[in-house]
């Protein structure tokens, strides 16, 4: 709960500042770009430099491997699951399937896992997050929008390119001569990423709340798949899979996380149900605040125990 509570009190903030409205609809935007673009990219560099865990390219490899299989495997579940509450294609399954398909992998999942953990940790996250979003852009895209297109221009974004440049950097043994003001610079900036995306993050889910009727159907199996049934998947793959300590720790915390922001912008972009992905973040978001610490307890005690 310790290591829980910042990040859902930062959350909470943020929807306190948008009813008052001191954080208005019209600053998420221009926030979100510096944090995307410019924080977010400064705190990855500064974890993968250095990182004594990123020098092995079979954690490189496999952490990779398991970030972009995550979606296809939470789609898998969420597809049959959606058919049994009578969705269908055009009406809400993909939408549903691609909302309980992908956890927090950013925002929340970070401090977390700092907090748990420490740097190596979360240097291995930034990579894990790599393969996500390869799989968000590439098999979500392709899911959502029933087209075969890949719209690579979204893979060529400031996170993914500082992950590449971090393990290059790593693996020609360079990273280490990186100091000084430089490296000064990017640990304020990036340190600053995470309280003002959570901030933005509280606002933009108090203004889903009323983007669709709610459907108690979508709610509860949305919550049972996101917050149980794909959560212990991820935990036998930390379980039984031969993957570095580093790894094991980020799949504990990324198993207990709540539905990911992501497909709801895809959702917007590509004719999905917004309304349904809102549903399901706002829901698994709130109950994640109890679900969350139990998770990780069960993580570490089953996997690391």
């Amino acid at each position: 709960m310790t290591a829980v509570l910042p990040a859902y009190l930062l959350i909470l903030l943020g929807v306190i500042l948008r009813k008052t409205r001191i954080l208005r609809q019209e600053h998420d935007e221009p926030l979100m770009h510096v944090v995307f673009h410019v924080m977010y990219p400064c705190f990855i560099l500064d974890k993968i430099l250095g990182s004594e865990a990123l020098r092995n390219g079979g954690v490189v490899g496999w952490s990779i491997g398991i970030g972009f299989c995550e979606l296809l495997v939470g789609m898998m579940v969420g597809i049959v699951a959606g058919k049994l509450i009578k969705l269908e294609k055009g009406n809400g399954l993909r939408t549903f399937a691609f909302s309980v398909g992908i956890q927090n992998f950013g925002f929340t999942a970070i401090p977390i896992v700092q907090a748990l953990w420490g740097a190596a940790a979360v240097s291995v996250l930034m990579v894990h997050n790599l393969g996500v979003e390869l799989s968000i852009w590439t098999f979500g895209v392709m899911v959502m929008s029933n087209e075969k297109k890949i719209p690579w221009k979204k893979l060529i974004n400031g996170p993914a390119l500082s992950v590449v440049a971090g393990l290059l950097l790593v693996a020609l043994g360079v990273d280490q001569s990186i100091t000084g003001p430089i490296r000064e610079m990017m640990k304020w900036l990036g340190s600053g990423a995470f309280p003002l995306a959570l901030l933005v993050t509280g606002a933009i889910m108090i203004d889903m709340v009323h983007a669709e009727k709610p459907s108690l159907r979508i709610a509860v199996m949305g919550s049972v798949l996101r917050l149980l049934v794909i959560p212990l998947i991820i935990l036998s793959v930390a379980k039984f899979f031969p993957l570095a300590l580093e790894l094991k720790q980020v799949l504990i915390v990324q198993a207990a996380m709540p539905a990911a922001m992501s497909p709801l912008l895809i959702a917007k972009l590509y004719g999905g149900r917004p309304g349904i992905a809102a549903q399901i973040i706002v829901v698994t978001t709130v109950l994640s605040l109890l679900t969350l610490p139990w998770m990780i307890a069960l993580g570490i005690r089953w996997v690391l125990g």
